[in-house]
């Protein structure tokens, strides 16, 4: 029996732990800065290092931002949850053990629906969500004689989210991950980016024979840092362990490392079991207490989220799923549109003006629309000019939103008046404009009188080029094809 054979045979079964660095200014536990990108060892102290007596005070933010996303994940809030120590050494770990949540963390019992590439949607349960403390980083590569420790990233505030083992494919992986950083953008929980560390996911895997419902001996696969590698890792996996099984081996409960160079996993230990880490209630912090109105106020203040947003823009301005997802991901482009929407006259033309040559015109300066110097009603103002046939679309980007990003003006249509941009309402312009370009064609107007409908477009270019596109093209047809009689 061949090896794809076998795996047709088998389902692939995980659960993640997804650990989301929280984007407050200053650590969970310590007022040391908690950015990204300093000297190594500077954003430190007596706190940080562990050094005697030092105490840990919490960081009320992170508390917040724990719940905001909790929410988002339709998880049950703990109001009063407590802090525990997870003990292990290790070089970059100062105190030898790491304040996380065990026996009550802060959030449980949620889930998160993804949808796939086929248009199915798979719900996901979220086990729990607990806050913990970042670890410091060690630098193997950078001397030949000794390791590096940069305790910088030591209490950097973390949220970890644990997945049920309801994952049954890489796409169904890649699809939750996708929508968690979402999320956390969404609702500024922290920016998820994954090159810096920012995201970083942990991935239990084991497989087991289709029909099945007992749970196989799971490995897991440490610090994940791309979607690729992620969806490679679990494509690996899978196959290793279909290949163990066939061959009348066994799975070994084990911590596995990824090789994204050969896209392979590899053993680093067997795997700890938590009576390992002796867990025990934190001395030096207190219970924390989410009093109702508290919790209260959090979920008043929640944005709505980028799925609500997606099908609420499909049902009111009747645009596409992929359109309706640069606004619902976007919260910046969507409350440029909502300033946007009380001056404009024609709110489709307002969207095709955003996720089309505004979005262009950004993608290509690489700035976002919160760096965008021609403010909403601006650019509402233009818009409404363009469509009450006053300047043509092109003129507008070309030269009227240029114009509008060196001046402070409220008067749109003043400043296109004074630049001399209107389309010109002179037709006796126009039809001088349009005797020169017949009489400078002669034998394409004989062609066209013959049936060669195609070189009109010939005639409407020359004639807009002499009116320096100050036409309307629809108008400009109609009189040229009434010379044309």
């Amino acid at each position: 029996m061949g090896l794809s054979t076998n795996q047709n045979n088998f389902e692939l079964v995980s659960g993640l732990e997804i650990h989301v660095q929280l984007n407050t200014n200053t650590k969970i536990y310590s007022s040391d800065s908690a950015s990204f990108g300093a000297l190594p060892n500077q954003n430190i102290s007596t706190v940080s290092l562990a050094l005697p007596g030092a105490l840990p005070k919490l960081n009320k933010e992170v508390i917040e931002k724990a719940i905001r996303i909790g929410l988002a994940l339709n998880c049950t809030i703990n109001q009063t949850n407590h802090f525990d120590r997870k003990n292990y050494f290790y070089a970059d770990l100062p105190k030898g053990y790491q304040i996380t949540q065990d026996s009550q963390p802060i959030c449980i019992n949620g889930f998160l629906e993804v949808e796939l590439s086929d248009g199915s949607m798979k719900k996901i349960g979220i086990n729990r969500i607990h806050l913990e403390e970042d670890a410091g980083k060690s630098i193997h590569d950078q001397d030949d004689n000794y390791s590096l420790v940069d305790l910088n990233r030591a209490g950097v505030p973390l949220i970890e989210i644990v997945t049920e083992p309801d994952i049954r494919s890489a796409e169904e992986a890649s699809a939750l991950l996708t929508e968690i950083r979402k999320l956390v953008r969404h609702l500024n929980v922290s920016d998820g980016n994954m090159e810096e560390g920012s995201l970083r996911c942990d991935a239990n895997i084991s497989i087991r024979e289709k029909g099945t419902t007992e749970y196989g001996t799971r490995c897991e696969v440490k610090n994940l840092n791309s979607m690729r590698n992620v969806r490679r890792a679990m494509d690996f996996e899978f196959g290793r362990q279909v290949e163990v099984i066939s061959n009348g081996g066994k799975i070994i409960q084990s911590t596995l490392n990824f090789d994204a160079d050969k896209g392979t996993t590899s053993p680093m230990r067997t795997k700890e079991e938590a009576n390992d880490y002796r867990y025990f209630a934190d001395p030096d912090l207190q219970p924390v207490v989410i009093s109702d109105n508290w919790l209260a106020e959090i979920k008043l203040a929640m944005p709505a989220l980028p799925n609500e947003i997606s099908k609420q823009m499909i049902g009111e301005f009747g645009i596409s799923k992929a359109d309706a997802a640069l606004f619902a991901e976007d919260l910046d482009l969507l409350s440029y549109f909502n300033e946007a929407l009380s001056i404009v006259k024609n709110k489709k033309s307002l969207i095709n003006w955003l996720i089309g040559p505004i979005r262009a015109m950004l993608n290509d300066r690489e700035v976002s629309i919160a760096g965008y110097k021609v403010k909403a009603e601006q650019l509402a103002e233009a818009v409404n000019l363009v469509d009450d046939k006053k300047i043509t679309q092109q003129i507008a980007i070309q030269q009227l939103l240029p114009a509008l990003e060196k001046e402070e003006t409220h008067d749109v249509s003043g400043l296109a008046h004074s630049l001399n941009l209107l389309i010109s309402e002179n037709g006796d312009e126009l039809g001088g404009f349009i005797d020169e370009v017949l009489n400078k064609y002669p034998q394409q107007v004989d062609a066209y009188k013959k049936g060669k409908k195609g070189v009109l477009g010939l005639f409407v270019g020359d004639v807009m080029k002499l009116a320096k596109g100050k036409a309307d093209a629809k108008k400009l047809n109609e009189l040229i094809l009434e010379k044309l009689k």
